[in-house]
């Protein structure tokens, strides 16, 4: 082979090469607006996309999945960088509306195994790693396009693991979600009340991660626990109305699960 015809075929390998390089250097946003849609059955979208993968922002909005005529956008911008860190891909999010500072988030992937690791941004105050409005889950479509929810949703943890392993998920660390003086338009009542729900894993064990709600204070009464499995939450729940709120709670006891006498029973998965 000559010399010119051996060069020439090295010159197209490394075009092919730096093609390949740049595309993924310059991979669109959209690419990864994309894979998030797929990943949550189109129910968190990120529209707008703008910018790479590597770097962008977007609006974010939940839906009611594909097909759904339910959207609700929060508002300004999401903003995001991916790296390389810890054996895998980290992301740094920031919105001035809902985060607080730049959590991170990090997914290592693995044959048959994967695992994503949430932690707070550094100084932020008692871990809290985000806040969102509670009419933001009307996106999601029924019930909660139904409940028309007001109030406020805050998520702290102190630094969460979850890794799944040959299909089965274990979980390190906890999450707590405060929901905060919640209302709806279902009821004449101002405040609902407040609610708190804790992710952690038992003791000791590898048992499936523990979802466990509890009502902190309020005329709306809802307790219940439930696992996270690899196929997703299983929960079982109930919900009542404190004694002289019964009428002001009927219509929305009966919207939240199924009524058997003065309870709503709530079953999820």
């Amino acid at each position: 082979m000559s010399q010119t015809r051996r060069f020439g075929r090295w010159a197209v390998a490394g075009a092919v090469l730096g093609a390949a390089i740049g595309g993924v250097a310059f991979a669109p946003a959209a690419w990864l607006a994309a894979g998030v849609a797929q990943a949550t059955g189109g129910k968190l979208l990120l529209a707008d996309a703008r910018g790479t993968v590597w770097s962008g922002s977007a609006v974010t909005v939940l839906a009611g999945g594909r097909d759904s005529q339910d959207a609700v956008a929060l508002p300004g911008r999401l903003a995001w960088t991916v790296g390389l860190g810890g054996g895998g891909l980290e992301l740094h999010a920031a919105q001035a509306c809902c985060l607080s500072g730049e959590p991170r988030l990090r997914l290592a992937l693995g044959l048959n195994r994967w695992r994503l690791e949430l932690t707070p941004s550094a100084g932020s105050a008692g871990n809290v790693i985000g806040h969102w409005p509670a009419a933001w889950l009307a996106g999601l479509g029924t019930p909660w396009n139904t409940m028309q929810l007001e109030g406020d949703l805050r998520l702290a943890s102190p630094g969460l693991v979850l890794e799944a392993v040959q299909g089965r998920l274990q979980l390190a660390g906890s999450a707590v979600v405060d929901l905060q003086q919640l209302a709806s338009r279902l009821s004449t009542l101002p405040v609902l009340g407040s609610y708190r729900m804790q992710l952690a894993s038992p003791a000791g064990s590898d048992a499936a991660p523990r979802l466990t709600m509890t009502t902190v204070d309020g005329a709306l009464r809802v307790s219940g626990s439930g696992e996270w499995l690899a196929t997703g939450l299983r929960f079982r729940g109930e919900a009542s109305a404190a004694p002289g709120s019964e009428t002001a709670l009927s219509n929305l006891l009966n919207i939240i699960g199924r009524r058997q006498g003065a309870r709503s029973l709530i079953a999820i998965g």
